[in-house]
């Protein structure tokens, strides 16, 4: 059974991917959070941490190499909410760091200034199948 917090929850995942694939850093901006913290777990057992401003500068990065799109594809697996936090989990087909992968987000987000922000991401990066 679908609740209904879960479409709002979607949009904010959806404008949050378009937004990364675009490189729209103040749309970035009003998506994460102050206190983001992005944990990336590479192929080879490696991580990557990141804060908010350090992600944002990945794609800024990307920005300023005039580098193409990102691809859009996601599949959500999982949505739960609870009072003003919800979770999320989708998989995504991307190009984040240099090739094409298959990456599983598991999202955090809090309800905070009438808006859905994220709050946390864990990504785990796998050969795209």
């Amino acid at each position: 059974m679908e609740n209904h917090l879960e479409a709002p929850i979607k949009e904010t995942i959806k404008n949050l991917i378009k937004a990364g694939t675009t490189f729209d850093i103040e749309q970035l901006e009003l998506i994460y959070h102050n206190n983001l913290k992005v944990i990336m777990i590479e192929q080879n057992g490696g991580k990557m941490i990141a804060n908010k401003q350090a992600f944002k500068e990945l794609f800024q990065t990307k920005k300023e190499n005039g580098d193409t799109p990102l691809n859009t594809w996601v599949q959500f697996n999982h949505i739960e909410t609870q009072g003003n936090l919800a979770h999320t989990i989708v998989t995504r087909k991307v190009n984040l760091t240099g090739e094409e992968q298959q990456l599983t987000l598991s999202i955090d987000l809090v309800w905070e200034e009438g808006r859905w922000q994220v709050t946390r991401e864990v990504i785990f990066s796998q050969p795209l199948k």
